[in-house]
């Protein structure tokens, strides 16, 4: 799938994301016009289609579900579902290397076949997520097993316009 130009969006399109692996960052656009960026953190190593990889996946993605909207902040979710623990340094301590998701989940589902949907490179089969982290996590540098970790700040923004089926563009 050819990546549109913005001036080939119409202005009055809804609400995308756009992840800029190499810049570490997420912009929330409506049709041609940013609204806000945000730094978030993706795969330590680097971009990754296929499963196994521990790359975050490229190309066009959309929303496949919000999950825990109804969930407190901090909420921990293990298998996207809440297990009734918040987040906190002694909770850090009792599970030590443990990859944390946290507070709220947009499931991102392929739109490209062959490049991240089907086949071992199926970006909703490897469970790649837009979630919340710890704040003691690094935000503007890769530091994720595949996923895209931003801030509680960052996610409880975008549940107010990226639903399920909003567009998601990730690329280095």
């Amino acid at each position: 799938m050819r990546t549109p130009r913005l001036d080939e969006l119409p202005p009055e399109a809804g609400p995308w994301l756009e992840v800029d692996v190499e810049r570490q960052c997420l912009t929330l656009w409506r049709g041609r016009e940013a609204l806000e960026t945000h730094a978030v953190s993706t795969a330590a190593a680097g971009p990754g289609q296929r499963e196994g990889s521990g790359g975050t996946p490229l190309g066009w993605h959309y929303v496949r579900a919000v999950i825990g909207g109804d969930q407190p902040l901090g909420s921990v979710f293990r298998g996207r579902r809440p297990t009734g623990e918040i987040f906190s340094p002694a909770l850090a301590e009792a599970h030590p290397g443990r990859d944390w998701i946290l507070s709220r989940i947009f499931w991102l589902c392929g739109l490209e076949r062959g490049i991240n949907r089907g086949g071992v490179v199926d970006s909703q089969r490897r469970y790649i997520y837009l979630h919340g982290t710890p704040g003691s996590e690094p935000m503007g540098r890769p530091a994720s097993h595949g996923c895209i970790r931003a801030r509680d700040a960052t996610l409880e923004r975008l549940v107010a316009f990226a639903e399920p089926g909003t567009p998601v563009w990730l690329h280095d």
